[in-house]
């Protein structure tokens, strides 16, 4: 099997002059890549101006199309093939946020995780088996893999928001419920929102809950 090399996408420094004091990384889903998401960076920084942003590319070439990529293949979407394609991914993933926070001198509690679709997959299997706790995990019209796993294999418990379109007919809705039973039931804090008439994506209503989780999360201030 080829070695694949480290993660990379675009970045969007903090605000002025001054040292990030929190990173947010976002994920994409399946046939993006990371400047899919990077214009989010702009709103976030609206409330955390000492934030650094980063969206890496996923680590493989998309295999439905000739664009994108993805963080495993859907072209078999059972149970088992979405584990092992988490499971495989969360080492990439994982060295790529160590080296992030170490070149910014953070540690693990001054991470967020934000992921979409197939991204949401991998910030909530990765982030909730850290372990340090990371700031704060946001997974938008995602889905919990393993979910009936995750009470064995949890190792912290960072406050999670969720949230996921009624309309949504790529990643039916049905998936939220039963993210938010598991995180429960694992003792994890947990917000969760359905968003009516959205299908698969992010709208303003979902920006705008997500950026009030943050600031309640963080204190309700800048970080730092």
């Amino acid at each position: 099997m080829a070695v694949l090399p480290p993660l990379d996408g675009p970045r969007l420094p903090p605000a002025g002059d001054a040292p990030a004091d929190l990173l947010v990384v976002l994920l994409h889903g399946v046939g993006a890549d990371g400047a899919d998401l990077i214009a989010l960076a702009e709103l976030y920084r609206q409330l955390l101006p000492r934030a650094a942003f980063v969206a890496p590319n996923a680590p493989l070439r998309f295999d439905m199309a000739p664009f994108g990529f993805m963080w495993f293949s859907l072209q078999n979407f059972d149970a088992e093939t979405r584990s092992r394609g988490v499971r495989a991914a969360q080492p990439l993933l994982e060295a790529f946020l160590a080296a992030e926070l170490a070149h910014h001198g953070l540690g693990p509690d001054r991470l967020v995780l934000l992921g979409f679709s197939q991204g949401a997959m991998m910030a909530l299997h990765v982030g909730l088996r850290q372990d340090a706790p990371p700031a704060a995990i946001i997974s938008h019209s995602g889905m919990l893999v393993d979910a009936d796993r995750l009470a064995a294999e949890i190792r912290c418990r960072p406050p999670v928001l969720l949230t996921h379109g009624t309309d949504d007919d790529v990643l039916p809705a049905a998936n939220l419920p039963i993210a938010e039973a598991a995180l429960v039931a694992a003792s994890v804090p947990v917000e969760a929102h359905l968003l009516p008439n959205l299908g698969h994506g992010i709208d303003e209503a979902t920006l705008r809950i997500a950026i009030t989780f943050l600031a309640r999360t963080l204190n309700g201030r800048h970080p730092g």
